[in-house]
């Protein structure tokens, strides 16, 4: 492996762009464990489709070569996370109900403007299914950037975001602002999809979001040990998953959310049984 670091500098990119993701992804994903929002992950992680789809119609059909998948990506993606959040608080509808039709919506969104674009889009599908060797300095340097303001962001408001998490109404009666306190958490899950694009693609996002902070609650308890430990599994996940795929020729982005996959299911076989 190290020589195949020396020898494929993309390769070396590819394992710097993981650990970034992993830092943001096991910091927000422990939230989204703990407060049980990950289908709402997964319906921002796949209304993005609607957004990347529309910016890469313009670009194609009208020459507007500034718009890039990925803006598409993050605007949508933070215009549904503030839209699930807005109807979920003003109307206090179910989230679920939400989710699916955001969830609905993005996809929908997506497949007409990707049949509507000219051309093979191959450039949409490594977005869809991730192709971690594609990623750039430049794209290092937005990661790790993200992960900075979201470590900021986690440091500052760590025991608001729990209170919220653990007990909303409680929150409420507190007078605690549980309505920006909620949109700001799902604008930083809209980060981390968008951070999470391009290690595993947006379909597989909702792997990389849950599952390493899943495994790390069955270690322990306690919050700050759990997203540390969820970062850790998280980066053990991608360099396995990186290493795999270069070895075995397999897409990275699927052998990565394949191994966060397959290291949870080997997890119920040492979890002691309970007794109901």
């Amino acid at each position: 492996m190290v020589e195949a670091l020396q020898n494929n500098p993309f390769l070396l990119m590819a394992l710097l762009a993981g650990l970034a993701a992993s830092v943001t992804s096991g910091i927000v994903g422990a939230f989204v464990v703990i407060k049980r929002i990950v289908f709402l992950s997964g319906s921002i992680a796949h209304s993005v489709l609607g957004g990347m789809g529309l910016c890469l119609y313009l670009k194609r059909s009208y020459g507007i070569e500034w718009i890039t998948p990925m803006q598409g990506a993050l605007a949508s993606a933070l215009i549904a996370a503030l839209l699930i959040g807005w109807i979920h608080l003003r109307y206090r509808e179910r989230e679920d109900t939400v989710i699916a039709a955001i969830w609905a919506t993005g996809m929908s969104l997506g497949v007409i403007f990707i049949s509507l674009t000219p051309g093979y889009n191959v450039e949409l599908l490594n977005y869809l299914f991730g192709n971690i060797l594609w990623v750039s300095k430049s794209d290092i340097a937005l990661l790790f950037g993200l992960d900075l303001l979201v470590i900021l962001i986690v440091a500052l408001f760590r025991h608001r975001f729990l209170a919220i998490c653990f007990d909303e109404t409680q929150s409420w009666l507190q007078k605690v602002p549980v309505q920006g306190l909620y949109m700001l958490l799902l604008c930083l899950i809209a980060l981390s999809v968008v951070l999470l694009i391009q290690v595993v693609g947006a379909i597989l996002i909702i792997a990389m979001l849950a599952i390493p902070a899943a495994l790390a609650s069955q270690m322990t308890g306690r919050f700050l040990p759990l997203m540390g430990l969820a970062v850790l599994i998280g980066a053990a996940v991608t360099v396995t998953g990186t290493t795999c795929s270069y070895l075995l020729n397999w897409p990275p982005g699927a052998t990565i959310a394949l191994t966060a996959a397959v290291l949870y299911l080997l997890s119920f076989s040492v979890r002691p049984k309970t007794t109901g």
